[in-house]
């Protein structure tokens, strides 16, 4: 039995959690986050500064209640292993929870793991209760990142198809924008879309053809631009949630499409989704029948552990730290990066 401590702060979230990791997997006995998005909303997006200027005000709030919700009273003699975000993101976001997690580190002699985001995501996977199969494919898709990831084995990943723009989550939040549907605008158009006519408009598919797994979703975004120019320069009457509905539909087939080739190409075993777009109601049920069609096992986080959480950054924590000496897991050994990748 071990006890690990997650720290999440690499973007708009404060998040710590406190993780129970058996032979019989994993158990979470805290999951707590404190969200921004009231505060950034009015800006339209995150603002770096500010999200690490709310960090510092909540992050000792947030540890301790996730202590007190998961029952531990001697932080030294119950936590055997922080593990912290270390990158990527935002710079001054990550500095305070990796600052705040050295810190109990030196205080406490505890051992400490820096952790990829990223790698997080796909972790929130084993969160499930089951194991995964390798070789696995795993699709993050979420407001800075739209990746497909190949997963030989623990730790072994090899990128083989990524946005070369905008990252679909992003290209939601543009649309939302464009709509007047407020900040974050990604679920609004998701929601939306659900009473919409996905086929009202014509909307590109970039690369759906190209033989590589990238994406592209600048020209996507674009092409929703000037369709609400034409529709306004004409006057013609629209309904925003057929707007919603085709670009949702353009977006996602070109994510299922790639998906399926990639799985096809490399003989994967398993297919998982995560990253914040995997909340998404349509995406979730169409790569499943993706799956289920190919034979392939799947798995999709829970809806609580879709957004950032410190729960995927724990389960991450678990799997690294296997494979790391006593020196590799002290305080002077983890470093931020804010641009880190696989």
């Amino acid at each position: 039995m071990k006890k690990i401590l997650g720290i999440e702060t690499s973007c708009d979230e404060t998040a710590m959690a406190v993780l129970d990791a058996g032979k019989n997997g994993f158990n979470v006995l805290s999951n707590v986050v404190s969200s921004q998005v009231k505060m950034h909303a009015k800006f339209g997006g995150v603002v770096p500064n500010l999200a690490a200027r709310e960090h510092v005000k909540n992050i000792s709030h947030v540890f301790n209640l996730a202590l007190k919700e998961a029952g531990i009273k001697n932080f030294q003699s119950e936590i055997d292993l922080i593990a912290v975000t270390r990158g990527p993101g935002l710079g001054p976001a990550l500095l305070v929870g990796l600052m705040f997690a050295k810190t109990l580190a030196w205080k406490y002699g505890e051992k400490i793991i820096g952790i990829n985001h990223l790698e997080g995501h796909i972790y929130s996977n084993w969160l499930n209760g089951g194991n995964i199969k390798f070789p696995a494919l795993n699709l993050i898709v979420s407001g800075g990142h739209t990746e497909l990831v190949l997963m030989k084995n623990y730790g072994k990943y090899e990128i083989v198809g990524e946005t070369l723009d905008d990252a679909v989550g992003e290209a939601f939040d543009k649309v939302a924008r464009l709509l007047d549907l407020g900040y974050p605008g990604g679920p609004v158009v998701s929601k939306m879309a659900e009473s919409g006519d996905p086929a009202k408009y014509a909307l590109p598919r970039p690369m759906i053809k190209s033989k590589d797994f990238n994406f592209s979703y600048s020209g996507l975004k674009t092409a929703v631009l000037y369709l609400l120019k034409d529709l306004n320069a004409k006057k013609i009457k629209f309904r925003k949630e057929d707007i919603c509905a085709s670009f949702q539909n353009a977006a996602i087939d070109v994510l299922l499409q790639k998906t399926q080739a990639a799985g096809r190409k490399y003989s994967i075993k398993a297919l998982c989704l995560s990253g914040g777009v995997s909340a998404n109601k349509m995406l979730r049920e169409k790569l499943s029948h993706i799956a289920v069609k190919n034979g392939w096992q799947y798995s999709q986080p829970e809806m609580r552990y879709t957004t950032d959480n410190a729960a995927m950054i724990a389960v991450a924590g678990y799997f690294e730290s296997l494979k790391k000496t006593k020196r590799q897991l002290s305080w002077q050994s983890v470093e931020m990066d804010a641009n880190l990748g696989f």
